[in-house]
């Protein structure tokens, strides 16, 4: 295989696995017991169209030991839909919002870069997605659909175990420019998947940024409630805490009082992390189900939730970065799964 696989023939090659005609590309690894489907960039039939996450990456199923770690947690797509909502039974995704497994998404003071500055009919960064147009004078909305006026170049290189995307934008209006790289890699011992990132500044700006993990986990489609327990390695503060949740706060434990049904929702900021990045260290754990995950990484937290309803229980871990021009900003995160005894054992 050539050093270089531009995305078209990325998508040639993945068009000859079973199923896969008239679906958006994909691309499958695997290591030992470990088994994943991720979709490709495609502006035009990708399975993430919208214009709040990074298009790499993105992750529709990690299976491990009998168990589907990232389900797709809405039952369909509506892009009238702005983020999501309930109808009957289901659970509809807006454009922006229908997305699965870890997501992350480019944060800058809650916008994209240059969207303040921007004028109506001018353009804004949003780092994995592209130059956007501002259509008006509206504040900035994750959950919009904005008009995609520069996609970049975006380049993927598969191999059995891993696959490497690249992302090179730049946009004059504003000066922003940049080189991504994404390689997400599967190892069998133990079982991990491991997403390192590089970011390197080629524009004319400081890119001043932060980056969080959405972390659709939606385990069997197991609701979160009683069964499910997070930990971290520090003591969570409970000060600002709500008085009343469905979650349980203890030490550096979380739980919930019962299982998310209807329109149920959880959300905490959760604090009392330090600057070390000891402290990116998250554990999930499905007693019924006798499955876990922990998440940790290389760099320190800058902000940390916990966002669920009756479908995924996402924990959302912030990094921050601060980029000169000519410089790259490193970052690495790693999931661990494994199996526990189940509560009848």
């Amino acid at each position: 295989m050539t050093e270089t696989l531009w995305l078209g023939l990325a998508v040639l090659l993945v068009g000859d696995l079973p199923g896969s005609a008239g679906s958006p590309p994909e691309a499958q690894i695997s290591d030992g017991p470990l088994r994943v489907r991720l979709s490709l960039p495609d502006a035009s039939a990708g399975f993430y169209r919208g214009t709040r996450f990074d298009w790499s990456g993105i992750i529709r199923s990690l299976e491990y030991a009998g168990h589907n770690y990232y389900a797709q947690w809405y039952d369909r797509s509506d892009p009238s839909v702005h983020d999501f909502i309930y109808e009957g039974a289901d659970i509809v995704a807006g454009p922006c919002t229908a997305v699965t497994g870890p997501a992350e998404e480019f944060v800058a003071r809650g916008k994209a870069l240059g969207f303040d500055e921007a004028r109506p009919g001018g353009t804004f960064v949003k780092i994995g997605v592209g130059v956007l147009r501002k259509p008006d004078d509206k504040n900035y909305d994750p959950y919009r659909l904005y008009p995609i006026q520069d996609g970049g170049k975006w380049t993927a290189i598969p191999k059995p175990d891993s696959i490497e995307f690249r992302q090179v934008l730049a946009d004059e209006q504003t000066g922003y420019a940049y080189e991504y790289r994404k390689i997400v890699t599967v190892m069998g011992h133990p079982p991990r998947l491991v997403l390192d990132h590089t970011l390197r500044n080629t524009g004319k700006r400081v890119i001043q940024t932060s980056v969080y993990n959405h972390n659709f986990l939606c385990l069997d489609r197991q609701p979160p409630g009683p069964d499910y327990s997070l930990t971290v390695p520090f003591q969570l503060d409970t000060s600002k805490l709500p008085a009343k949740s469905l979650a349980d706060v203890r030490g550096n434990h979380i739980s919930f009082s019962r299982t998310l049904t209807g329109e149920e929702r959880v959300y905490l900021d959760l604090r009392g992390f330090g600057v070390n990045a000891k402290d990116y260290d998250i554990r999930i754990e499905n007693r019924r189900l006798g499955a876990g995950v922990r998440i940790t990484a290389d760099r320190p937290l800058s902000r940390l939730s916990l966002w669920a309803i009756r479908a995924p229980l996402s924990i959302e871990p912030f990094i921050d970065m601060k980029i000169e021009p000519g410089r790259e900003f490193t970052w690495r995160i790693q999931y661990e799964y494994y199996t526990i005894p189940t509560s009848g054992q």
